[in-house]
């Protein structure tokens, strides 16, 4: 009995002994901030103002459908289904970009791809800017977060389509030919009559011979 009782007292010093080992060795783990966490761990760029910072970086599929909404939202562009921007956001992403805010609400976003038949060709899709983000430059700064990547070294040459009264598109990409020192030639390319009759014509534009690794 007297063993028994022995045993019992040493496990008992035994687990206040572990407790207070444990105890000791816990690190209290600091409070994070909502907005904090809504902070991506990489970044291809931080713009915007300090007060109101801006994240760009590759879409994931957690992005498809507030992609989606984004789009609703940036009239005259043409709404596709929350599946291809999924696609987009998982299949391309490595040649698509998002941009944040600090609450994780994602206010910007360009889709492409390169061309496989001109490997020195990136065909830019969409490109959209919500109305918290317009202002900033985060067009421009989206368009050359994808076009700066390592993946693009051999592109020289940005192609899209635009229709001819998108005049903020027609001035998006006069700007980029400017900064970019670099030609802008336009043809028409998909006719109303293609597009179903109810659609108006898109022009080819593109860009180029540039330098990516001067942008």
């Amino acid at each position: 009995m007297s063993i028994l009782i022995w045993s019992k007292a040493l496990l008992s010093l035994c687990v206040i002994s572990l407790q207070r080992s444990l105890n000791m060795n816990v690190t209290p783990q600091p409070f994070t901030p909502s907005a904090d966490l809504a902070r991506p761990s990489v970044a291809d760029a931080v713009v915007g103002s300090d007060a109101a910072p801006l994240f760009i970086r590759k879409p994931n599929p957690d992005d498809g459908w507030g992609i989606y909404e984004l789009i609703k939202s940036c009239p005259p562009l043409d709404v596709n289904s929350a599946y291809a921007y999924l696609l987009l956001a998982t299949q391309f992403r490595e040649t698509c970009a998002v941009a944040t805010n600090e609450e994780g609400e994602i206010v910007g976003f360009v889709s492409g791809y390169v061309k496989s038949n001109a490997p020195d060709t990136y065909f830019l899709w969409q490109v959209a800017v919500g109305e918290k983000a317009r202002g900033t430059g985060l067009a421009r700064r989206l368009v050359e977060a994808v076009m700066t990547r390592d993946q693009l070294d051999d592109v020289h040459h940005l192609e899209t389509t635009i229709t001819p009264d998108n005049q903020a598109s027609w001035g998006l990409f006069r700007r980029l030919a400017d900064r970019w020192q670099a030609p802008l030639n336009s043809r028409e390319y998909f006719s109303t009559d293609q597009l179903g009759g109810e659609h108006d014509p898109e022009n080819l534009v593109r860009i180029g011979p540039f330098d990516t690794g001067r942008l």
